[in-house]
Order: C-alpha cells, then sequence, then structure tokens
C-alpha cells in the first residue's frame, strides 16, 4: 500500500496550481460562476487559510484547505485527481484539516459544496458531518448565488 503524505503547502507550488486548475475546470462544468464560491489561488496562501497538499507515491494527487474563523474553521478547496480516488487520500486530508483546526482551538468545522458532488457529500457524512444551514459570507448572499449549495458542519469537541 502506497504511503499518503498531507504537508502543509504556503505557497502556489507547480503542483498546488495544476490540482486547483483541475478542480476549477470540475467545477465550471457542473456551475455557473455565481454558484462557484473557491477561493482565488492568490487567497488559498493568505491568513486565515492554511493549505494542504496529499501525495501518493509522491506524486501529488489531492489537496485542501481550511479558513479559520472567529468561532468556526471552514473546509476550502477540497480536491483529490479522479485516478487516486478511493484510496483514502480525501479521508487524510480532511483529518489534516480537521487537526489543524482543533490545533487552533476550533471545535466547529464547516463547509460548502456543490449538489451535484454526491461523492464529495458522502465523504463528508461518513467523516461525521450533517447538514446545515448557509453560515457566514454564505448566509448574506442573494438565494441564486447559493442555491445549488449544501452546508455542512461538524462538531469536534
Amino acid at each position: 500500500m502506497e504511503t499518503i503524505i498531507v504537508e502543509e503547502v504556503r505557497s502556489a507550488t507547480a503542483d498546488v496550481r495544476v490540482l486547483i486548475g483541475e478542480l476549477d475546470r470540475t467545477m465550471a462544468a457542473e456551475y455557473g460562476p455565481e454558484q462557484r464560491h473557491g477561493l482565488s489561488l492568490d487567497a488559498i496562501f493568505q491568513p486565515p487559510v492554511h493549505f494542504f497538499l496529499a501525495r501518493l507515491g509522491g506524486a501529488a494527487v489531492g489537496c485542501g484547505g481550511v479558513a479559520l474563523f472567529e468561532g468556526f474553521a471552514e473546509v476550502k478547496r477540497m480536491y483529490v485527481r479522479e485516478s487516486a480516488r478511493g484510496r483514502g487520500v480525501a479521508q487524510a486530508v480532511l483529518a489534516r484539516i480537521e487537526t489543524e483546526a482543533r490545533n487552533h482551538g476550533v471545535d466547529v468545522l464547516r463547509l460548502e459544496t456543490g449538489d451535484r458532488q454526491s461523492a464529495a457529500m458522502r465523504l463528508y457524512e461518513r467523516a461525521g458531518f450533517h447538514r446545515c444551514e448557509a453560515f457566514g459570507a454564505y448566509a448574506a448572499m442573494l438565494p441564486e448565488a447559493v442555491a445549488t449549495s449544501v452546508f455542512f458542519e461538524k462538531r469536534l469537541a
């Protein structure tokens, strides 16, 4: 079994650029611009975000981040390359995100995903997340901007 390594990255490396590009193309094929809420590449590497890259057998195959806010943290830009799915990469990235949130004293982890991301929703539900209402900036958005959004949260304490 190949080892999964999840490491924090502090800048937009070539591997990160390729993975985020794949994620952006996937989301653009499924959702209109007003319904895509992913952080820009530059925003991923600004406070309050911590961003992680997953490697499987040395190859970059996944990524994800966590934005730390007052009272909660939010999963950001979670993605696993299709060729690496089903091998524990997403679970490893999510575990690292949860650890980061806990290490910063946060006990609620939230996320927004799209209603067509059924595999992602299954992953989050298996990891103990439950559907919740829109939160943070999403709660203030126009209804059409979050019409395809599904919100989840998990208590970490």
